[in-house]
C-alpha cells in the first residue's frame, strides 16, 4: 500500500550542515526524514519558494525531456529502504504505458515539485523509518542525523533550541570532576 506525503520541510544540520528532507503522511503526525546532498536540497528548495533561475537546472533539464518526450510524471514513490538507504521510483505514463525508472528520493522528490506530481511512500517504509512526535517535541527534535552522527536538524533561518540541544548531547560527562 502506498501512502501519499507532502513535503514538510527541507532542514539542515547546523553542525554538520546535511540537508534532509522532511516528508509529512498526509492526514497524520508520521514524518518520514531522508537525508540528501545538498545540490538536490537546493533543487527542492528552489522550485518550492517559486524562485525561477535563467538557465534549467538537472532536475528542470529532465522534465523537460521528459514532456518533450511525450511522457508524464504520473508519481513518485519511496519503495524501499535497505541498509539505511531508501531507494524510489519515478512512474511516468507514455501512450497510455507505466513507464517506472529507478532513482534516489531526492531526485525523485526535486522532480515531482517541478511536475506537481504526488509523492508516496510505501507502508512497509514509512513502518519502518516514519517517526511521530512526542506530545511534548516539535517536530525539529525529531530528526538526528545518520547513525554515526548525532546532530539535530533545524529549518534554515528557523529560530530554535537545537543547537543548545548538540551542545548539550555533545557534552562529556565523564570529564567532569566532583571537586
Amino acid at each position: 500500500m502506498m501512502i501519499e506525503v507532502n513535503i514538510d520541510s527541507v532542514r539542515i544540520s547546523l553542525m554538520t550542515q546535511n540537508r534532509v528532507v522532511v516528508l509529512r503522511e498526509i492526514g497524520s503526525q508520521r514524518y518520514l526524514p531522508i537525508w540528501i546532498g545538498a545540490p538536490e536540497a537546493d533543487a527542492i528548495t528552489l522550485r518550492l519558494q517559486g524562485i525561477h533561475v535563467d538557465r534549467p537546472l538537472t532536475h528542470d533539464l529532465l522534465f523537460n525531456t521528459i514532456t518533450t518526450l511525450g511522457a508524464d510524471v504520473e508519481y513518485v514513490v519511496v519503495n524501499a529502504l535497505k541498509n539505511d538507504i531508501f531507494y524510489a521510483e519515478i512512474v511516468l505514463d507514455m501512450d497510455e504505458s507505466e513507464i517506472r525508472i529507478d532513482s534516489r528520493p531526492s531526485d525523485a522528490i526535486a522532480l515531482a515539485v517541478r511536475a506537481e506530481a504526488p509523492i508516496y511512500v510505501m507502508e512497509q517504509v514509512m513502518e519502518e523509518a516514519g517517526r511521530i512526535p512526542d506530545a511534548d517535541l516539535s517536530p525539529g527534535i525529531l530528526f538526528g542525523a545518520p547513525s554515526e552522527e548525532n546532530a539535530e536538524t533545524e529549518d534554515a533561518g528557523e529560530e530554535d533550541l537545537g543547537a543548545f540541544a548538540d551542545f548539550i548531547e555533545g557534552l562529556d560527562l565523564d570529564d567532569l570532576s566532583s571537586e
